[in-house]
């Protein structure tokens, strides 16, 4: 393991320890509740399909069903990962589910953390690493 691969192991934390600040911030603020950490369920789910379809391709070619059907999956996970802030946010009751400074706040580390997952799909993809089991 090479220093350029600590240095992106280590950049992958800290970006992903960030994500998740905004996360737990968006729970802890004052006038905001717990709601928001559903999102956590999104985060581990998102890995899932894609990680499941490079198991079982043949390996023959870059495009095929199960790839594709797994990209969809990941995709439909992704966008209901954005969107539940805002439907808790604008839910219709006297009071919001949850304030729209928390939605904020989820919406930003939505971003973050799912821009470290396609990092560390990046940088951990090529076959020559010892650690290749994702």
């Amino acid at each position: 393991m090479g220093d350029s691969d600590i240095a992106t192991l280590i950049t992958l934390a800290f970006a992903g320890s960030v994500g998740m600040t905004f996360l737990v911030l968006a729970c802890a603020l004052p006038q905001h509740n717990w709601w928001p950490f559903f999102v956590v369920m999104f985060y581990i789910a998102s890995p899932f399909p894609v990680l499941i379809s490079r198991r079982y391709s043949d390996g023959s070619s870059s495009s095929s069903a199960c790839h594709e059907f797994a990209v969809f999956l990941t995709t439909g996970i992704v966008i209901s990962a954005f969107s539940l802030p805002v439907v808790l946010a604008r839910a219709p009751s006297l009071a919001p589910v949850i304030t729209w400074g928390s939605c904020g706040l989820i919406l930003a580390a939505n971003i973050v953390m799912f821009l470290t997952i396609v990092g560390f799909f990046i940088a951990f993809n090529s076959e020559d690493l010892s650690y290749n089991m994702w």
